[in-house]
């Protein structure tokens, strides 16, 4: 009886290779209901400061819900006329990635490789779906502020947890690939002893070096925006908005969600194209063009006007400094630091025009996600155009990547410490040693015969 009692009921036989389904599926709901949980806290913290009487706490969580869901790219509408409301607040999408990838990592941890893991990483899901579901459904009547599409919704939602689940998965596992035909196969290998043919390695230097310049860019955002909020106004605008503490306290919190779109916003305002603040607007280094906005603290950050030589040339430093760093790790690697002989100058030329391709297809799907609507008409296009940041930062890299690391490579390889002289005499003297020493050996075990 102890022993019945001490079994799992939940466990499933270990030739399996995993748990049961079931808590599988209740370990997904409690990575949702813990996500929904980051927003649900302080809305529900506001709904208790509110001096008004008008929101219930049905209204809070139905609020909740629909930002939770507008954290995983989901539309929403707005209003009896059903205003469309697709600005992505990015940080509750990182909360729900980060949280997703845990998730995913200690399943696939539990479970080898196989179909065992792929179907607890489904139940994993399934889980997260039907916390998803609830939230449509509480938000999708006609009484929410906020109003969900479950037809749009959903899917955004699957494909959000999708890559969380298969992003840990790949963390604890690592990704097997499918094995390529004979003939592409032949032609990989043929590629690899080309003169332009980057060494092994080269795809973690690639890696390093596309990561580097985007995360420059990010930092040079970053010092935009620092300097955007202390010289600009959004203070003063937050404390003329808000009524009593709840209000500045709410405003806060609206700020800190959509903090990362900003980042990505003035990133894009240092790399050239700027950004839009509504139709037929743009705010960038050449100019501002701005209509009338929304009062909105973060608004109050847009500069006014055209920015003068001194600053344009500013600004315009700053994607050079950000594409230094990758310039010199690419150069150093390529100057043979950590491999026998230094890479050949067309291997060095294809890293470099692959990292310049990342970089450019990382930009514009990052301006992609942090731009959207805030309602129709006007108001419906927010956010960096992302072709134009693709290209921007292509041109950009092209400009200071490859060149930069043909320089550094060049610089290192002259400048690589050879052996002196002596070392070089020490080294063949000891191996004439060597060779003396064998054949005096061998003399001797072979001596000379005498005659009678």
């Amino acid at each position: 009886m102890t022993q019945l009692m001490g079994r799992p009921i939940l466990a499933l036989p270990e030739d399996l290779g995993s748990r049961s389904p079931f808590a599988d599926l209740l370990a997904g709901a409690r990575t949702a209901l813990l996500a929904l949980s980051v927003i649900a806290v302080p809305v529900l913290g506001l709904w208790v400061l509110t001096p008004y009487a008008d929101v219930t706490a049905r209204g809070a969580l139905r609020l909740s819900c629909a930002l939770w869901l507008l954290g995983h790219g989901a539309p929403l509408t707005r209003g009896p006329g059903g205003a469309p409301l697709t600005l992505t607040p990015l940080l509750l999408t990182a909360v729900s990635l980060a949280l997703l990838r845990r998730a995913g990592a200690r399943a696939a941890a539990r479970t080898p490789q196989g179909s065992g893991a792929w179907r607890s990483v489904l139940s994993l899901g399934a889980g997260y779906l039907a916390v998803a579901a609830l939230a449509v459904a509480e938000c999708s009547g006609t009484e929410a502020v906020l109003q969900a599409e479950p037809l749009t919704d959903l899917p955004a939602v699957a494909a959000v947890a999708a890559a969380g689940l298969a992003w840990g998965r790949w963390s604890a596992h690592g990704t097997t690939r499918p094995a390529l035909p004979a003939a592409v196969a032949d032609r990989l290998r043929r590629w690899e002893t080309a003169e332009w043919a980057p060494p092994a390695g080269a795809a973690a230097v690639l890696r390093r070096t596309a990561g580097a310049w985007l995360l420059g860019l990010l930092a040079a955002g970053g010092l935009l925006l620092t300097a955007a909020v202390a010289l600009g106004t959004a203070g003063r605008s937050a404390t003329g908005l808000a009524d009593g503490p709840a209000g500045i306290l709410g405003l806060l919190l609206a700020c800190t969600l959509l903090l990362p779109n900003a980042l990505l916003w003035a990133a894009a305002y240092g790399l050239g194209p700027g950004f839009a603040v509504g139709t037929g607007t743009t705010v960038s280094p050449l100019g501002t063009q701005l209509g009338a906005v929304p009062e909105f603290p973060l608004f109050a950050l847009l500069p006014t006007g055209s920015p003068g030589i001194a600053w344009q040339a500013v600004l315009g430093a700053l994607p050079l400094l950000a594409g230094a760093v990758p310039a010199l790790l690419l150069g150093r690697a390529a100057a043979g630091r950590s491999t026998a002989r230094p890479w050949p100058p067309a291997a060095v030329a294809v890293v470099a025009l692959a990292a310049v391709l990342a970089t450019a297809a990382a930009a514009g799907a990052a301006a992609w996600l942090a731009g959207g609507a805030l309602a129709a008409g006007r108001m419906s296009t927010l956010g960096p155009v992302p072709w134009r940041v693709a290209l921007t930062a292509a041109g950009w890299s092209a400009l200071v990547v490859p060149p930069g690391a043909l320089l550094t490579r060049w610089t290192l390889s002259r400048t690589a410490p050879r052996p002196r002289a002596a070392a070089t005499v020490r080294l063949r003297t000891a191996q004439l040693r060597a060779t003396l020493h064998r054949l005096v050996t061998r003399l001797a075990a072979h001596p000379r015969p005498t005659g009678d």
